[in-house]
C-alpha cells in the first residue's frame, strides 16, 4: 500500500508535478522576461514547452523551456524590439480608454479601442507562439503573423480577448502571475494547434522534427 502511496506515477503526484510545472515555468518566464528585450524568445520558448509539456505530456519541462530560449534568443531579441514600442503605445491607449469609461461617450470609444486591439495584439498571439515552433527569418515571421491574425480572426478574436484579460487581471492583481502566463499560452494553443498544422510546409516540418529530435536525444 505504502509503494502504491508513494508511486511517483500515481495521480497526486502527477498532479503535484503539473503544478510545479504551471507555477515553476510562469516565475521561469518572468524571470527571462526581466531583461525587456528577451520577453520575446521566453514567451516563445514558453509555448513550445506549454504545448510539449502539457499537451504532448513530455518530461522535464524547465530544461526544454531553457533551450528553446538560448535557441530563439539571437532572431527574439530584434523582434522584440520591433514590438516594443507598438506594445507600449497600446497598453498607453488602453490606460486612457479604461480611466474614461463613465461616460457614454467613454464607454463606446473603449468599446472602439478594444475592437481595434484585435489586429495588433492579434499579430502578437501569433508572432511569438510561431518563432517557438517553426523557424522563419524576420520578415516572413511578420507576414505569417499578419496573415494568420486575418485568416483566422473569430481564433483571433478569443485569443486577442483572452490575453488581453488575463495580462490586465495579472497587473492590478499581482499574485496571478503565479499562473497566468502558462495558462494564457495553453489556452491559446487550444486555438493555435489546430491552425499550425495547416501551414506547415515539407522544409518547416523538417526543421520541427529535427529540433525536436534533439531535445529527445539530450
Amino acid at each position: 500500500m505504502l509503494e502504491s502511496i508513494f508511486n511517483p506515477d500515481n495521480l497526486f503526484f502527477r498532479m503535484l508535478s503539473k503544478g510545479v510545472d504551471f507555477v515553476g515555468l510562469s516565475l521561469l518566464w518572468v524571470l527571462f522576461s526581466m531583461p525587456v528585450v528577451t520577453a520575446g524568445p521566453a514567451t516563445a520558448a514558453l509555448y513550445y514547452t506549454v504545448v510539449k509539456t502539457f499537451r504532448h505530456k513530455k518530461d522535464g519541462a524547465f530544461g526544454i523551456f531553457v533551450r528553446q530560449f538560448w535557441g530563439n534568443l539571437r532572431q527574439g531579441i530584434p523582434v522584440t524590439l520591433l514590438c516594443i514600442p507598438a506594445v507600449l503605445f497600446l497598453a498607453w491607449g488602453y490606460d486612457v480608454m479604461s480611466h474614461h469609461i463613465d461616460t457614454s461617450l467613454g464607454v463606446v470609444m473603449y468599446m472602439a479601442y478594444y475592437v481595434a486591439l484585435v489586429v495588433p495584439v492579434g499579430i502578437l498571439c501569433y508572432l511569438f507562439p510561431l518563432m517557438g515552433r517553426f523557424t522563419f527569418k524576420i520578415k516572413d515571421l511578420f507576414g505569417t503573423a499578419f496573415f494568420m491574425m486575418l485568416r483566422h480572426l473569430p481564433s483571433t478574436v478569443v485569443i486577442v480577448m483572452l490575453t488581453v484579460e488575463m495580462a490586465v487581471f495579472t497587473i492590478e492583481n499581482w499574485w496571478p502571475v503565479l499562473f497566468t502566463p502558462v495558462l494564457t499560452l495553453l489556452l491559446s494553443s487550444l486555438f493555435l494547434e489546430r491552425i499550425f498544422p495547416k501551414y506547415v510546409g515539407e522544409e518547416e516540418a523538417a526543421m520541427l522534427a529535427e529540433k525536436e529530435e534533439e531535445y529527445i536525444e539530450e
